[in-house]
């Protein structure tokens, strides 16, 4: 007898409508599953077999074969359990699909024929629904993120035992309601009232946030670079719910989403250790997952340490950084993911860490401080659009008064202001910031005055900026005139946005 059920296989953040076909026929007893399966698929006839014994029900014996159409698309782990163990009961007539026939059944299952939660439910229902599908079964872990998708109904169920039960009308089952949106819902992000100082650091993080600008921090050690970017999610907009949805399919394909979090309700702050692999950092494996930077997606990736990264790793990110998404290729499918963090690098201007302090004196020579800048490439700083020197906190600044600090909720209102006038700016189109911007927009929207113009020429010619510099400073001096709530770009923007970038003047003797 044959039997058909529905699943799905998740490729990069798409899921894709997986067949499961099931045919029982004579023979001596053998469980053979075809159509490209991984080694925890190919494990799933044991696991399989246990779980109907347990729930109660006969296994079949003769010679049973599975199909996971389409056979030349590559399926892995354990989600395809509920929908092998459904098939088989269906074709042996323990159960009859009757009105479950366009239902999907993602889960996994234990010996003992209960369910256990699987990653990536969240994008697989996302995007199946857009193939038509409306009910899914899942396991009740799994349940509460796959009912944000809207337009589906979700059906929480334990066991297999449970699963059929409800195929031969003997349980009533009622669909998950969908909970409410409520955005910021976590433990809220340091405020920059705490941090001493520094209000040139402030203003080039609050023109990053309102612009969507990459930024490279530059100090000694213990001014507060680090304190400085932990704050920066926190005058971020607020996530929209779409917003929302797109970050957690990301992390419910790594495995990152539990019962407690649901829903990504915060932007993500990410800081690997310099010593990640270009895998932990763009994504990649055999069967590629995402990386920090597309975990870091709507949010901040904080890389300390910069130059002491690896070259490759490094040079990894050019892609990214420019095209915004990352596409990891493989011999039999090329995956994508999302990839646009806000991006704060930081380090020391020279190996001791004293280059420029007027109290300590710096023990590096000339070459040092030059081999130790070089380490991060020409092509990466061009890719970065403020460079910021966050120098030593004088003892003044240390002393005051917490209520001379502006607070993070001054700061964001700003942010969220000029953010607003780019979303009209940008309406119907995919560009979300300035700093995405394109060329064709950045004619549009970045025409300087006479005087601005004889100012960035002059700049240019004098540092021997690249044309992505000369770019990058426009958009940076878009973003510092939206704050102004200036529609134009006058020469006080273009001076403030050629002061954020330190590294392209040369080195003092």
């Amino acid at each position: 007898m044959l039997a058909q059920v529905n699943a799905a296989a998740l490729h990069g953040l798409t899921g894709i409508p997986v067949a499961v076909e099931v045919d029982i026929s004579g023979g001596l007893p053998q469980f053979t599953i075809v159509g490209l399966p991984d080694a925890a698929l190919r494990e799933a006839r044991e696991r399989v077999r246990s779980a109907v014994k347990h729930a109660g029900f006969e296994f079949p014996e003769g010679r049973i074969t599975v199909n996971l159409a389409p056979a030349d698309l590559p399926k892995e782990g354990p989600a395809f359990d509920l929908a092998l163990a459904v098939g088989i009961l269906a074709a042996s007539g323990t159960a009859t699909l009757g009105d479950w026939q366009e239902a999907v059944f993602l889960g996994e299952l234990s010996l003992d024929g209960s369910l256990r939660r699987v990653d990536g439910v969240l994008p697989l229902v996302s995007s199946l629904r857009g193939h038509g599908f409306r009910r899914f079964i899942v396991p009740p872990a799994n349940a509460a993120e796959a009912a944000w998708v809207e337009g589906v109904e979700v059906y929480p169920l334990a066991s297999l035992a449970q699963v059929v039960e409800l195929l031969r009308g003997e349980r009533e089952a009622l669909p998950v309601p969908t909970a409410r949106f409520d955005p910021g819902r976590g433990q809220p992000y340091p405020d920059f009232a705490e941090v001493r100082g520094q209000e040139h650091a402030k203003r080039a993080l609050e023109i990053a946030a309102a612009g969507g600008h990459n930024v490279y921090l530059i100090g000694p050690p213990g001014s507060g670079k680090t304190m400085l970017a932990r704050r920066l999610p926190g005058i971020l907009p607020t996530l929209t719910f779409e917003e929302a949805l797109e970050l957690s399919q990301i992390y419910s394909a790594a495995g990152l989403l539990s019962d407690a979090q649901s829903l990504i309700t915060q932007r993500p702050f990410r800081a690997p250790h310099h010593t990640i692999s270009a895998a932990g950092l763009v994504g990649g494996g055999r069967l590629p997952r995402p990386g920090e930077i597309t975990l870091a997606h709507l949010g901040v990736l904080f890389l300390d340490e910069f130059p002491e990264f690896s070259r490759s790793i490094l040079e990894a990110l050019r892609q990214p950084l420019e095209d915004g998404v990352v596409t990891i290729s493989r011999a039999q499918a090329s995956y994508t993911y999302p990839a646009r963090p806000l991006i704060v690098a930081a380090s020391n201007p020279c190996p001791c860490g004293w280059y420029g302090d007027p109290t300590r004196e710096c023990t590096c020579t000339p070459y040092a401080i030059q081999r130790y800048r070089a380490r991060v490439s020409g092509p990466i700083l061009d890719r970065l659009d403020l460079h910021v020197e966050v120098p030593r906190v004088p003892y003044e600044d240390l002393a005051a008064s917490d209520a001379a600090a502006e607070s993070s909720a001054a700061i964001r209102a700003r942010v969220e202001a000029a953010r607003n006038i780019q979303r009209e700016r940008f309406r119907g189109t995919p560009t979300r910031t300035n700093a995405d911007m394109t060329p064709a927009e950045l004619t549009r929207f970045c025409r300087l005055d006479k005087e601005g113009q004889a100012l960035l020429r002059a700049a240019y010619n004098r540092l021997g900026l690249s044309a992505r510099a000369h770019a990058r400073i426009l958009k940076v001096a878009r973003t510092i005139a939206d704050l102004a709530a200036s529609e134009r770009i006058e020469a006080a923007h273009v001076a403030e946005a050629l002061q954020y970038r330190a590294l392209d003047r040369p080195l003092e003797a």
